[in-house]
């Protein structure tokens, strides 16, 4: 047998599907493995075993350690290593061994795109779910026209999105300045001609070109359409922005999570921003009708999606579930709980908010280094 390649897209379609018949054999170093791994909507099976443990003196110990009986999905950091692993595996009589094409950053970049709104409406609402980050953007197709919503710098999917979809990007819109990975809309508004909407609490002084969104503003399509409206949603950053869809889709960014919500404690204010949060959690979010359905930008755990996979519930649900943390009747009460929560950020975000305002260029390959793991922009720690 040789040994043969599959794509990201084809490993999330396993764990999807709950495909007992494979094993996943991550080759990375353990500290790589134990700071992000491969996770998604079922459990897999799945072991670490470096590939510099595959050596000659080791090789026969580090191969009783791959079960007989599955197909071998292998993945590294790059490529080469989970090749050179497959080799040893088929030399050892394994007749089912596939790398991961790229690497692990191809996972990291996955984006799997779900539709929102059923399809009975005269638009068409697209999560595109980020598996590796746990997080979502969002597309909103209207005819021949799509606005984008907090998209990843995988610019080509974007952009075969509209391919696909007989359209193009006219609008790609900003919650907030993103610090857990790196935003695709600068190069989405330079590539296509796109605007680039965004507010100036958090882009002022931005080393590119956007418009400076203003709260209750409404957008709409060249020819009709759902209104795209405004909602100026301070606290998880100045500038955070919520964004309402034909009055039946609130796109949240980071600050309303299904469960938790955005943390205020990124930009080392944590007094001034959770006081922001907090008025903005009692009199914009808590005053919005409770039927809307709110779109995150983050999940904590696949437990949240609901049976077709997609990450949303209505505020009213959403506020009974963290009934703790929207119950909190006074600011200093909701200073404590943000404090009691409050926990290191991952060094590199400072370094991604820099990007992400065009003040810092960095290479493709140092980018999606700096965008592998899970965020950690949720005010509550995800339980383990």
């Amino acid at each position: 047998m040789s040994l043969t390649a599959y794509k990201a897209s084809d490993l999330f379609r396993w764990i999807k599907d709950n495909d007992t018949d494979f094993f996943l054999l991550d080759v990375r170093s353990e500290s790589d493995f134990g700071r992000f791994k491969v996770e998604g909507p079922n459990p897999i099976q799945m072991k670490n075993v470096p590939y510099i443990d595959f050596s000659d003196e080791e090789e026969e110990e580090s191969v009783a350690q791959v079960p007989r009986d599955k197909k071998i999905r292998v993945v590294c950091a790059r490529e080469g290593s989970a090749k050179y692993v497959g080799e040893v595996l088929i030399k050892h009589g394994f007749e089912d061994v596939a790398y991961l094409e790229g690497g692990i950053k191809t996972w990291g970049n996955l984006l799997v795109p779900k539709r929102v709104d059923g399809g009975a409406s005269e638009y068409s609402l697209y999560q595109f779910i980020r598996p590796a980050k746990a997080s979502c953007s969002y597309g909103l197709v209207y005819k021949d026209e799509l606005m984008i919503f907090d998209p990843t710098k995988e610019i080509d999917f974007y952009q075969k999105f509209a391919s696909e979809k007989g359209c193009r990007i006219v609008r790609t819109f900003e919650t907030h300045l993103q610090a857990d990975y790196i935003s695709g809309s600068p190069a989405i508004a330079r590539e296509t001609g796109a605007d680039l909407m965004a507010h100036e609490n958090d882009f002022y002084g931005a080393a590119f070109s956007y418009q400076a969104i203003q709260d209750e503003q409404v957008y709409h399509f060249t020819d009709g359409g759902p209104e795209v409206k405004v909602i100026h949603t301070p606290g998880h950053t100045p500038g955070s922005t919520s964004y309402v869809i034909d009055d039946k889709y609130m796109i949240a960014g980071d600050t309303v999570f299904l469960v938790s919500i955005g943390r205020p404690d990124l930009g080392g204010k944590v007094e001034e921003w959770s006081q922001l949060l907090f008025e903005t959690l009692g009199t914009k979010v808590g005053n919005m009708d409770p039927e809307l359905v709110v779109l995150p930008g983050h999940f904590m755990s696949w437990d949240e999606a609901d049976s077709n996979l997609i990450f949303r519930d209505t505020l009213a649900s959403i506020k009974e579930k963290n009934r703790a943390i929207f119950n909190l009747d006074d600011s200093a009460q909701f200073l404590q709980f943000i404090k009691d929560n409050m926990r290191e950020q991952p060094e590199v975000y400072a370094k991604i908010r820099q990007v992400n305002a065009g003040r810092l260029e960095v290479d493709l390959d140092e980018q999606n280094v700096m965008d592998l793991g899970k965020n950690e922009c949720a005010a509550s720690a995800a339980k383990k």
